[in-house]
């Protein structure tokens, strides 16, 4: 596993902007889907257009898929709760059995880690969901302890962007 990720059911909380958070209203959230039926369901109310395009979706703490138009914030998708995995998925369809096309970690406001690819997949399985067994785009976060600032690691270039400390090799989001 890349990135130093561990599968270990972790809660990512939310680390990006204040305002992002605090726009989330209850009731803001994914539409659960736990079932190939809730999914199936959720797919025959979005357009073809819709479907074309990725979604942000959030794996809650409670292990359940919420995907979510593209341009939500992940924050809104969880509800404003911690979650096990964020980012953007793709869906198609083959012979009436829906699959993910492409998945990825790619959330800045959650920042989670690779290891949160376990999560995805129970989720998915769980769904009823074929999947590539692995993140399409794996995005590797790293916070910066000399500055604070999120980076996203590039090429396995351990250095702030803005600083140019080194960055530690493991996931830090919760320290």
């Amino acid at each position: 596993m890349s990135g130093g990720g561990r599968p270990d059911g972790r809660c990512h909380r939310y680390v990006g902007p204040e305002d992002v958070r605090a726009a989330v209203r209850p009731g803001d959230s994914g539409t659960v889907i736990r079932t190939a039926e809730e999914f199936a369901h959720w797919a025959a109310t979005r357009t073809r257009e819709e479907l074309a395009e990725p979604f942000t979706y959030v794996i809650g703490a409670d292990g359940v898929l919420r995907p979510a138009p593209r341009r939500s914030e992940h924050a809104a998708c969880a509800g404003g709760e911690p979650v096990l995995s964020a980012g953007e998925i793709g869906f198609r369809e083959d012979a009436g059995r829906w699959s993910v096309r492409e998945v990825s970690n790619q959330s800045t406001g959650y920042c989670p880690d690779t290891g949160s690819w376990t999560a995805v997949a129970r989720a998915l399985d769980r769904a009823g969901l074929g999947h590539p067994g692995a993140f399409t785009h794996e995005v590797i976060f790293r916070r910066c302890r000399t500055c604070g600032q999120h980076n996203i690691v590039r090429e396995d270039h351990f250095v702030c962007v803005f600083c140019d400390a080194d960055l530690p090799r493991r996931w830090n989001f919760d320290s």
